[in-house]
């Protein structure tokens, strides 16, 4: 983006230049939220879904903004608690917890059709699976997506002390 983000974010706030303002972000941010939302719940058509919520909430929501962080982060913000509510309705509709449901996923990872792994990415996936909630974010966040720590604790609402032990104990 040319413009700086402050400028950027009046052009999303303008009924006169919110659609093409939006397009541009959607653009510009689309495969990274992509990759990270398919990080939290592993199966592309669930992603595309929660990506699509992602946009919706952000374009409704962008009047709110109050540029306390960067857009980045308070998009990665509410993609991330997209994911999480749809895990969590997920498991409640099947009548089972939040770790069951992780396990079937990453189960169904071998049969996924997305899923381009090799047999280490598949136990790798295994390995983060087996971690806290809160670990495997901060991990997937550093490791994956190569964000930095003080992006992660924007987007997480938490110090980069607390990230960098979450990391280094994954």
């Amino acid at each position: 983006m040319e413009l700086s983000e402050r400028e950027f974010i009046e052009r999303l706030k303008d009924k006169a230049t919110a659609q093409e303002a939006f397009r541009e972000l959607v653009s510009e941010y689309k495969e990274r939220l992509y990759w990270h939302i398919r990080n939290i719940v592993k199966n592309h058509d669930d992603t595309d879904d929660i990506l699509q919520n992602t946009f919706i909430k952000i374009f409704k929501n962008i009047g709110n903004f109050k540029g306390e962080s960067q857009l980045f982060s308070w998009m990665y913000r509410i993609a991330t608690n997209e994911s999480i509510t749809f895990l969590n309705k997920k498991a409640r509709k099947n009548h089972i917890s939040s770790q069951e449901l992780q396990d079937q996923i990453i189960a169904n990872l071998e049969s996924d059709v997305y899923f381009n792994g090799n047999e280490i990415q598949l136990k790798l996936q295994k390995a983060i699976n087996s971690l806290p909630a809160k670990q495997q974010q901060v991990f997937n966040m550093k490791y994956f997506e190569d964000l930095k720590y003080r992006e992660i604790a924007e987007i997480l609402e938490t110090s980069e002390g607390a990230l960098k032990s979450s990391y280094h104990i994954a």
